[in-house]
């Protein structure tokens, strides 16, 4: 007989970076974290130490692998990664702001802002669709390895809003009215069924308040 009880997984976005405070959009270039962003990871790694994680998962670029070192060195677990976690792909939009965007694309910067579900970026870029997708599969896939146990997964912004849109059945283009804080931690459960939320944005373990994005970059 199938087994069916939960996954538990904690999922967290990466520390902060320079691109972060700049509004850059990183979308799946490896920028690293900056001294903000590897306080964030300590603090995270230190919050989830009592936790009995059995794996830590992590997106494959640098600034959430080392988000997830954090969380496994408490933990005494070394990190897998996964491609499969990766930010967005943005295309040729990536490097730049929204801003340098809007001027030079005021077309391509709408249907952006108007998150229009089959719209790519140029020259490479995701869909808010194959985003969902994939973001749902390799998830799903994880969890599935761990049935009754507890997992973590650092990912991105455009990660974890993905996940609270299939937990919470919004749709991809529906307006975003929650937070995606980085190093916040975040509580999700996992079935052959589906996903359903648990707690979101908990961000107690930061002294201060951490950057928070109104677009996920």
């Amino acid at each position: 007989m199938e087994r069916m009880e939960a996954t538990r997984i904690i999922a967290v976005r990466h520390g902060e970076t320079a691109w972060n405070v700049d509004s850059r959009i990183q979308g799946q270039l490896d920028v690293q974290l900056n001294d903000t962003g590897r306080w964030q990871a300590r603090r995270v790694g230190l919050a989830l130490a009592g936790e009995p994680l059995r794996a830590v998962y992590s997106s494959d670029l640098g600034r959430a692998h080392e988000t997830a070192r954090a969380i496994g060195e408490a933990a005494g677990l070394a990190v897998v990664a996964h491609p499969g976690l990766r930010e967005r792909r943005f295309g040729m939009f990536e490097g730049r702001t929204f801003d340098e965007i809007q001027q030079t694309w005021p077309e391509h910067a709408q249907n952006w802002r108007r998150r229009i579900p089959e719209w790519q970026p140029p020259e490479g870029g995701e869909s808010l669709l194959e985003l969902r997708e994939r973001v749902h599969r390799t998830v799903s896939d994880l969890a599935s390895r761990h049935y009754g146990e507890l997992i973590a997964v650092v990912a991105h912004g455009g990660v974890l809003d993905t996940l609270y849109r299939i937990a919470t059945g919004q749709e991809v283009n529906s307006p975003r009215t929650w937070q995606l804080p980085n190093g916040a931690i975040n509580r999700l459960l996992w079935t052959p069924e589906g996903f359903t939320l648990v707690g979101w944005s908990d961000t107690q373990h930061l002294e201060h308040a951490s950057f928070d994005e109104n677009t996920s970059f």
